[in-house]
């Protein structure tokens, strides 16, 4: 089945108060371009989107969505852009109490995952036992083991709305390659309700895949849709990008210049 669409068919589809997981790593293989084409059609259309942004770790795209009002709500376990600094308008936000974070670690996220992808409520673990985590998250409950009456985290379960995954090669069956650097990918391939993948390259069809078909609704040709993050081995990380970001943005006023002109929406001399 040939899944292949443009932008402009899959943003109708994201709705308001929606929960958006963007795949990849900090600053690799990040759908950037999808994330710039999301916030080109809310200026376009007016919408409130009051988004939950759910990301193992979060970066530029996530940063560019936040500073364009898209996002009401955090779930990462790490938000930032590395050796280039901090993500300028999550931290204005966040800073401010105008951003609603709630904590969350790699186990958090991996045992909310694996309990949507068994079907069931929660997964039972060990994380955050004998740590304050819990207080800043009295939604995590705590669950007695039957067996061996242990106290464990019982960790809900979480289940995107919709996922966005870019790859560095996909077919129109909705097929794709992401490479060894796979984070939480294939786990929300499975959990999400849509699943969109924008890829470097379409090619007729793949001998193997990382994310398979039955799980991918649309598939989107986006070449150097990751940047300024890598997309290994195809490029890698444009730190003259990422400076620029974080040297010229750091308030709504300059956020606004900026992405007004990443969109096309002024000239170089406005």
């Amino acid at each position: 089945m040939n899944k292949l669409v443009h932008f402009k068919e899959v943003m109708p589809l994201i709705q308001p108060n929606s929960m958006i997981a963007i795949g990849g790593m900090t600053l690799y293989r990040r759908p950037v371009t999808f994330v710039t084409q999301l916030i080109k059609h809310a200026f376009q259309t007016q919408l409130t989107y009051n988004l939950t942004l759910l990301s193992l770790t979060g970066g530029y795209e996530g940063d560019l969505l936040i500073g364009s009002g898209l996002v009401k709500t955090v779930r990462s376990c790490y938000f930032g852009l590395e050796t280039f600094g901090f993500a300028p308008m999550f931290t204005y936000y966040g800073n401010r109490g105008e951003l609603t974070i709630l904590e969350e670690t790699e186990a958090s996220l991996a045992f909310g995952l694996r309990a949507q992808m068994a079907g069931i409520h929660f997964m039972p673990g060990r994380g955050w036992i004998g740590t304050d985590l819990p207080s800043l998250r009295p939604d995590v409950k705590t669950i007695v083991d039957p067996y061996s009456g242990e106290l464990l985290m019982a960790f809900p379960a979480l289940k995107p709305d919709i996922v966005i995954i870019h790859a560095l090669l996909a077919d129109p069956d909705g097929n794709a390659i992401i490479g060894k650097n796979k984070a939480l990918d294939e786990e929300l391939s499975i959990t999400a309700d849509l699943v969109v993948i924008t890829a470097e390259e379409i090619t007729p069809e793949l001998d193997r895949a990382d994310i398979v078909a039955p799980f991918v609704d649309f598939v989107i040709e986006a070449p150097y849709g990751a940047k300024p993050s890598s997309c290994h081995p195809r490029y890698g990380v444009d730190g003259k990008t990422l400076l620029e970001y974080t040297s010229s943005v750091n308030d709504p006023v300059s956020f606004n210049d900026y992405i007004q002109h990443l969109l096309g929406l002024t000239s170089n001399q406005d």
